[in-house]
């Protein structure tokens, strides 16, 4: 089943090939610091090497706790570079737009991974990419997927989106029915009840995984204009 806690003090996603910690810096340093050991522990081989940006939000000050948080993460658990978000540059919003009409579209395309028909128990569909599916996932079927995953169709496999750390994916199926889904480093079971028959998906909200209506709360809606990779 499905279970909800308190807000994470500490957050974790996949960017670029990297990892991109949130710290929340109005918690106690001690809760941060367990934290981010609870968080990489998890990951073991994974955050080996790996790039890492801290972001601390608009909060400043806290250089004495980035400084703690960076040395831990490359002595205890042998992270790479470990950096600060960089600074945001704004451009206006057409010209943004323009841009990526004219030679951004090919590349997106190209970052999804489409199929067409039923997986099958025992199949197993690892990439890094989205994963778009024209059809149904039977129980027994795995899906790895390094972003979103789409299943037009009923969704009764095991599935996990956004590995192996990005919270910001989503689950889609037009019948939601997994056995067990993951998204970045959360993980919930299946329900029990039989899927509803509206299109439904998961996401990660305040740290648990949470089944929402599609036709009620899109969640496509919010995203921003894709720019090219």
């Amino acid at each position: 089943m499905i279970h909800f806690e308190n807000a994470a003090p500490v957050k974790i996603k996949g960017v670029g090939g990297g990892l991109w910690i949130s710290l929340d810096p109005t918690h106690p340093e001690d809760v941060l610091i367990t934290e981010v050991d609870k968080i990489f522990k998890k990951l073991k081989h994974l955050a080996i090497n790996a790039n890492v940006v801290i972001d601390m939000g608009e909060a400043r000050g806290h250089e004495g706790l980035f400084a703690l948080v960076k040395t831990r993460l490359i002595e205890k658990f042998e992270v790479g570079r470990v950096t600060s978000p960089p600074k945001k540059q704004s451009a206006p919003t057409q010209r943004i737009r323009q841009r990526d009409l004219t030679r951004g579209w090919n590349q997106h395309r190209s970052n999804v991974l489409m199929l067409r028909g039923r997986v099958r128990s025992g199949q197993k569909i690892d990439t890094k990419k989205h994963v778009v599916i024209f059809g149904d996932v039977n129980p027994g079927a795995e899906i790895f997927a390094g972003g979103d995953i789409i299943v037009l169709g009923r969704l009764a496999g095991k599935v996990h989106a956004g590995s192996p750390a990005d919270e910001t994916s989503i689950v889609f199926a037009l019948a939601f029915d997994p056995t067990s889904v993951k998204i970045g480093t959360i993980t919930a079971a299946g329900s029990e009840e039989c899927s509803h028959a509206t299109p439904e998906f998961a996401c990660v909200k305040d740290g648990n995984i949470l089944v929402q209506d599609y036709m009620k709360t899109n969640p496509f809606r919010k995203m921003p204009w894709p720019e090219p990779v």
